[in-house]
């Protein structure tokens, strides 16, 4: 019998592929950083290493929480698409379904978890909060 009161298989998948998809977010946040060009390309730049830095700690605190669980983190990466659009609303768009899928993921894990971890309730509750506020500054960041 589990010492938890949910399926940890399950929450452990969930966690594996947030860890995958935070990775993705590491390297396709830098990978933007690089393509900015123009007159606003310093305060862009900086937004987006900031994005690849969060990114890594939300990697580092999933793979924490696998291991927490006595179980083995992922060495995979969520998938990474090269679209060849380099234009900033371009960028910020694919960020936004970037961030949408993440929030998905953190969704999914709440919805295990709820009244059942206090420890993974609460960083699924952040993790979500902070995904709406990406999404939500994306979107200001896209409207004319």
């Amino acid at each position: 019998m589990s010492e938890y009161s949910f399926d940890v298989a399950k929450v452990v998948e969930v966690l594996n592929h947030i860890l995958e998809m935070e990775l993705a977010g590491v390297v396709r946040y830098t990978h933007y950083s690089f393509m900015v060009f123009g007159p606003n390309r310093i305060p862009i730049t900086s937004w987006l290493q900031g994005q690849a830095t969060e990114s890594l700690t939300h990697s580092q605190e999933a793979g924490e929480m696998i291991t927490h669980l006595g179980e083995h983190p992922s060495l995979g990466i969520g998938q990474l698409l090269e679209t060849h659009k380099h234009d900033i609303f371009s960028i910020l768009e694919e960020s936004l379904a970037h961030e949408s899928k993440q929030m998905l993921l953190y969704q999914d894990l709440l919805n295990l978890v709820k009244d059942k971890s206090v420890m993974l309730e609460e960083f699924a509750r952040r993790m979500v909060a902070e995904e709406e506020t990406h999404i939500g500054e994306v979107k200001k960041m896209m409207r004319k």
